[in-house]
C-alpha cells in the first residue's frame, strides 16, 4: 500500500513538472494565448499595426528651427525662392534641401495631377492630401496658382460650420455622394442630390442663406460652382 502511495507520489510530481516547464515557468505564453486577436482575414486591424497620423498639410515645426543665416545646402546655394519656402520649416539638425525637395514633390504632384484633370488637382489641395501645397505653390511653383485659388475658395468634405451661400459641386465621380444643410434650430434647410447620382454626373449643392451647418459624405471636396 505504500509503495503504490509513493509511486502515485511521483508520477503527480513529475507530470507537474512537465506542465511547469511546457508553460515556460512564467505563465507568460498562456497570458499570450489567451489574449484575443483578430484573425488574418478580420477587417479590424490590430491598433499596433496601424501606420502613424499624417502631420497637418501645411504643418511648420513647432520645435526650434534653423535661422535663415544658415539655411544653406552641403553643396552649391539656395535661390532667393527656395529661401522663402524654407524660411522658418527646418527644424535644427535637418537639411534644408530635404525639406525643399518636399516642396518640390508637392509641386511636381500638383503640376502632374492638373495637366491630366485641374478638378482633381484642387481637390487633392482642398483635401490636404499634398504637403505644404499652398506654400510649395506661392514660392515654388506659382504657376500654379490658379490651382491654388480655386482650392482656397472650396472646402472638405464632412462638416463645415456657416459655410458662405451659393451654389458648389463636388469634386467627385463618386455615385454615393451626399449632403445636407441645417439651419441654427436644427431644421433641414435643403439636401440632395435629389436623385441617386450616376457615374460621370456632376453633383451640385445649393447652400441656402441662414446655413449653420453643412454636411457632406462621400463627395471628396467642394469648390463654387
Amino acid at each position: 500500500m505504500y509503495r503504490r502511495s509513493a509511486a502515485a507520489a511521483v508520477l503527480l510530481a513529475a507530470a507537474l513538472t512537465l506542465t511547469a516547464c511546457s508553460s515556460g515557468g512564467d505563465g507568460k505564453a498562456d497570458a499570450a494565448a489567451a489574449k484575443p486577436k483578430p484573425p488574418a482575414s478580420s477587417a479590424v486591424p490590430d491598433p499596433a499595426d496601424a501606420p502613424a497620423a499624417p502631420a497637418a498639410p501645411d504643418a511648420k515645426p513647432t520645435g526650434p528651427v534653423l535661422p535663415d543665416a544658415k539655411l544653406t545646402p552641403k553643396t552649391g546655394s539656395f535661390k532667393a525662392n527656395e529661401k522663402q519656402y524654407l524660411s522658418g520649416r527646418v527644424p535644427e539638425k535637418t537639411d534644408p534641401a530635404a525639406v525643399l525637395q518636399t516642396g518640390q514633390e508637392s509641386c511636381q504632384r500638383v503640376e502632374r495631377t492638373a495637366k491630366r484633370d485641374k478638378d482633381a488637382a484642387t481637390g487633392s489641395i482642398v483635401a490636404g492630401e499634398i504637403p505644404d501645397a499652398k506654400d510649395a505653390i506661392t514660392y515654388l511653383c506659382p504657376e500654379q496658382k490658379p490651382i491654388l485659388d480655386a482650392a482656397s475658395k472650396g472646402f472638405g468634405d464632412g462638416t463645415r460650420q456657416s459655410p458662405a451661400a451659393g451654389t458648389y459641386r463636388a469634386l467627385t465621380q463618386s455615385t454615393t455622394c451626399s449632403w445636407e444643410a441645417k439651419g441654427k434650430d436644427g431644421a433641414v434647410l435643403a439636401s440632395g442630390p435629389e436623385t441617386a447620382p450616376k457615374a460621370g454626373d456632376k453633383i451640385t449643392a445649393a447652400i441656402p442663406s441662414g446655413t449653420a451647418e453643412f454636411t457632406s459624405s462621400g463627395c471628396y471636396a467642394w469648390i463654387p460652382a
